[in-house]
């Protein structure tokens, strides 16, 4: 009688260079978005009908042609060529990961799901494109990434069987903390995306106040409409200042609860020993350098670096956090 075949976890590495490649195409993602290059290239997946941005003369008059409403502009149309290019390298890393994982036997649902997700990036990149930047797909692509960059990062952590030695479990609220703190996170994430789909995050050029005033006059209702009409192009957002005005300040609004969340969460979880205290620690630095960002973005009106960097942090932040319930859940389960 054969004996079967005990499942192989991947080597840790794989999952490690993943997360590595997934940080770098969210990174690049940000870069073209802030760089007003979303629409670099207007056909998906090519650019001006070819694999690569028009050089020769004779090519970009051709796509001149092709596609007058949208001239070839070369900066923003590598811009978004090397983001799909990432992106399409991405998707074959993601795709060996998951060949291998019904290969050996272990972790096929995390790997089939996170190749899933990735299709449904690919989709919704197209959409971006095809829909002209409609800021719900483009908050939808955002939060696609940073789930992609989420379940890379808990096969990684399950492929280094990171579990902490035996002691005595932590507190039972801590690990439901640790939970509220995840949501609370994401929804500001989206809300950072749908800021920055709207065009929003300099609606309120000064900080701590907006404009001179705590609570300035602003329009929640149409600040936050999710679907508009086809047809109508969002470079550059169709908000009025009002709209915008609400958007930026329901983002700044959030920020406090999210601070004060995963502060608290932060500061009890110092209070543990071993790998629970240094993820708290790491979170902890991430959180300030994450608020800091945000406060500067709006005193320096967005210059590109810090914005890029704002997008990257938020990215570790979530990183952190799931990595401190990671081993609050694995040392509950054990404890």
């Amino acid at each position: 009688m054969s004996r079967q075949k005990k499942p192989r976890a991947a080597h840790p590495l794989s999952w490690l260079l993943a997360v590595v490649l997934t940080l770098t195409v969210l990174i690049l993602g940000a870069y073209t978005r802030l760089s007003d290059a979303g629409l670099g290239c207007p056909d998906w997946p090519g650019c001006y009908g070819h694999l690569a941005v028009p050089a020769s003369p004779d090519a970009v008059a051709r796509a001149n042609d092709a596609f007058a409403h949208r001239p070839v502009e070369s900066s923003k149309a590598w811009k978004e060529m090397v983001h799909r290019y990432a992106a399409g390298l991405l998707g074959l890393v993601v795709l060996g990961l998951a060949v291998s994982a019904w290969r050996r036997g272990a972790d096929r649902r995390l790997a089939t799901g996170t190749l899933l997700l990735v299709v449904f990036q690919a989709a919704l990149g197209m959409w971006t494109v095809t829909l002209l930047l409609k800021p719900v797909v483009v908050m939808g692509h955002l939060l696609g990434g940073f789930g992609v960059l989420s379940l890379l990062w808990l096969g990684y952590l399950n492929a280094r069987s990171f579990v902490p030695e035996r002691r005595a479990a932590p507190p039972y609220l801590l690990r439901r903390l640790a939970f509220v703190g995840i949501a609370v996170l994401v929804v500001q994430i989206a809300l950072g995306g749908w800021t920055s789909a709207n065009y929003a995050a300099l609606a309120c050029p000064t900080f701590p106040k907006c404009m001179g005033k705590w609570w300035p006059p602003m329009d929640m209702t149409d600040g936050f409409v999710l679907w508009r009409g086809l047809g109508v192009n969002y470079e550059f957002g169709v908000l009025d200042s009002p709209a915008r005005v609400a958007v930026h300040m329901a983002h700044r609004a959030w920020a406090v609860v999210t601070f004060l969340c995963l502060g608290a969460l932060a500061t009890a979880a110092l209070r543990q020993t071993g790998p629970v205290r240094a993820a708290a620690a790491v979170m902890l630095v991430l959180l300030l350098g994450q608020v800091s960002l945000g406060i500067t973005n709006v005193w320096l009106h967005l210059p590109l670096p810090v914005a890029a960097a704002h997008n990257a942090v938020a990215a570790l932040l979530l990183l952190a956090l799931l990595t401190l319930t990671h081993i609050l859940v694995r040392r509950t389960s054990r404890g």
